[in-house]
């Protein structure tokens, strides 16, 4: 796991309570995750969730992939925890514009460290999103802490890619994506399974360059006119956004960085 970049809780929610949240939701949708429904569609299908099912979503930000799960694929009730409030007002009043503030509540908190009620829910949900959380040992031992047995946890996440990171490169990385450190599929499966957990799905879904790819001509031949609104029409910030992205996306193509797909089922 790469670390050292520094960055905090507070680095995490300036973001998200601010326009570069915006810049992100323009670029890659509601969904603000590689592969959007695809994705989504993907995880749960390895999933196997059963019709009827409760769910926990870790780290929710505006509960999109909750209202996917209750909408189309048969989720009964979800509960996302998320510690910027931003996200959660903004979850909320979605839900209750969409109808579906009777099955989706939210909690503003840790999701390492929730207050949830153990051994309740059939499956915790995460996507592209615990990579902001400092502590992976602690949110791990949550997801299972929370899923009861015979449940599951399926998530993705971005991760460190299989020809590994420089020092220079992850710190560059991280501090761009404000993240305080990187996991990679060894380490994720080697924390889930500590937790008791069998791992029946751990892999790079092979989607991180070309949705990089996807995003970078969008903002180029489709979106520069939204992206400049959004940072106050200050073109060198934008270019220097632009700019980084582009580093990312040679990440993604040497296969340095990658988005994991992760499910493991709790021994009951």
């Amino acid at each position: 796991m790469k670390s050292g970049s520094g960055i905090q809780l507070t680095d995490v929610q300036a973001v998200y309570s601010g326009p570069e949240f915006n810049l992100w939701e323009l670029i890659m949708g509601r969904q603000i995750h590689i592969g959007g429904m695809h994705s989504s569609n993907s995880l749960a299908d390895a999933a196997e969730l059963p019709s009827g099912a409760l769910g926990v979503d870790l780290c929710c930000c505006t509960g999109e992939g909750m209202r996917f799960l209750v909408r189309l694929r048969d989720v009964a009730k979800m509960h996302g925890v998320d510690a910027t409030e931003a996200m959660v007002e903004c979850g909320r009043a979605r839900c209750e514009e969409e109808g579906l503030s009777d099955q989706i509540t939210f909690t503003v908190g840790d999701a390492s460290d929730t207050g949830l009620p153990g051994g309740k829910a059939d499956f915790v949900w995460g996507e592209d999103a615990w990579c902001y959380v400092l502590n992976k040992d602690k949110l791990i031992a949550e997801a299972a802490r929370l899923v009861k047995p015979g449940g599951v946890i399926a998530f993705t996440d971005w991760v460190e890619g299989p020809a590994g990171l420089t020092d220079e490169e992850a710190l560059r990385f991280l501090k761009f994506m404000k993240f305080p450190n990187v996991q990679n599929l060894d380490g994720y499966e080697a924390l889930l399974t500590e937790q008791g957990c069998d791992v029946t799905v751990c892999e790079d879904t092979q989607q991180f360059g070309p949705y990089m790819d996807l995003y970078l001509s969008m903002l180029d031949m489709q979106l520069t006119s939204d992206a400049l609104r959004i940072v106050g029409y200050d073109s060198e910030l934008f270019q220097g956004l632009a700019g980084e992205m582009v580093f990312m996306q040679g990440l993604a193509h040497a296969g340095k960085i990658a988005q994991g797909r992760f499910v493991a089922r709790k021994k009951g």
